[in-house]
């Protein structure tokens, strides 16, 4: 079975934002979907989020795919930055994903190293970014970046802000789940279901 987990922002958690309806979109073509609340997610820490996600996902496949939001992201790349040689997924989405710490304090420990891009790039199969052009917080030059590194598609979106709840009341992110249908359909595998997102893909 296919397998998708979503990541969330700081100070996300499952019924956050557009998780839930992305969550049941995906659940619809028979995925098997998963949004964990990370811990201590008002004060984030790689040293407890990435062991979390790595309990989460269980053993890699190239039926899992991953999403991040915000600190998601980073948490999802210092992830497969852990596999091992032979181990890859089947894709990643990225949704307000940066590669720096934005001088946000909290964020420190997701960036005591340099991000191993080569490393990353070759454990998935398919890597979009999607980014709003309005973002408060992280720069749409960001998924440009994610672009040249990762081989992203980029997907710009206009005035969606952060893609959260606060800001913006972004409940509804319909290109997440589309961008993985996409990515099942360039691995040459169907869909057999009705999507509700099945106009917009």
């Amino acid at each position: 079975m296919k397998k998708v987990v979503i990541v969330h922002c700081w100070s996300g958690y499952s019924q956050y934002c557009w998780y839930p309806e992305t969550k049941k979109a995906l659940e619809a073509q028979g995925f098997a979907v998963q949004v964990p609340t990370m811990p201590e997610t008002a004060v984030p820490n790689l040293s407890l989020w990435l062991p979390k996600l790595q309990e989460v996902i269980g053993k890699p496949t190239e039926d899992t795919y991953l999403v991040g939001h915000s600190i998601g992201c980073i948490t999802i790349m210092r992830y497969l930055e852990t596999l091992s040689e032979k181990q890859k997924i089947g894709g990643v989405v990225f949704v307000a994903g940066f590669t720096a710490n934005l001088d946000i304090r909290e964020f420190t420990t997701f960036f005591e190293k340099p991000l191993d891009f080569f490393k990353i790039k070759t454990k998935i199969k398919h890597c979009v970014a999607i980014a709003s052009d309005d973002d408060p917080y992280v720069p749409p030059k960001y998924a440009e970046i994610l672009k040249e590194n990762l081989g992203a598609e980029v997907i710009i979106k206009h005035a969606m802000k952060h893609f959260s709840g606060e800001a913006g009341n972004c409940t509804s992110l319909p290109d997440v789940a589309n961008a993985i249908f996409v990515m099942v359909s360039k691995s040459g595998c169907a869909l057999t279901q009705k999507s509700v997102y099945e106009d917009n893909i």
